[in-house]
This record gives C-alpha cells, structure tokens and sequence, in this order.
C-alpha cells in the first residue's frame, strides 16, 4: 500500500486536523482516542495541540521530542473528506484546497 507525505495541514478545533497528502486527498484525522494514552495527554491544551509542525518530507506532525504522528497513522486512521465537507471547513478556518 502506497502512503503518501503531508503537505499541509489545519487544525478545525481542539480535536480534528485536516491533512492534505501529496495525492492532493484531505483526510480529517481525530486526535481523541491518542488522549487515552498518557504520552498524548498534552494534547488536551488547544494552545499546544495547535503547536505542530510538519516534519521535513511530510514524513508525520510534530508537537515536541515527545509527540508526533506519522503520516501512515494519519493516512490509515484519518477519514477522507468530500469537497463539499472541505468547503464547510473553509468557512471556519482558511483551508486550503
């Protein structure tokens, strides 16, 4: 199974990321069941969940030497997205197609 590179990603609230793929697919991806173990707890704070950085390569997301996701995580668990799903999501933040 080919797995593709994030290219960009928004976070739409204090749980659900919208990642774009270099296949040009958005997936949404919920964090909630992570907060079940104790090394995703920091998560929880918006102010840190929305901190993350895409690794150079697109290869996962990075919030601190501690956490990250990898882009397969991302890609198996994350749900795909309807273009007109992402155009309801492009009117609460500026997601970009």
């Amino acid at each position: 199974m080919k797995i593709f590179h994030i290219v960009s990603v928004k976070a739409i609230n204090d749980r659900i990321l919208l990642v774009k793929f270099t296949n040009q697919e958005t997936r949404k991806y919920d964090i909630t069941k992570l907060l079940e173990k104790p090394m995703f707890a920091p998560l929880r704070n918006i102010e840190f969940f929305n901190n993350f950085r895409i690794e150079p390569g697109g290869y996962g997301l990075v919030w601190n030497d501690e956490i990250d996701i990898s882009e397969y995580e991302l890609w198996q668990n994350g749900i795909s997205v309807t273009d007109e799903e992402l155009e309801q999501y492009r009117e609460v933040v500026n997601v970009d197609q």
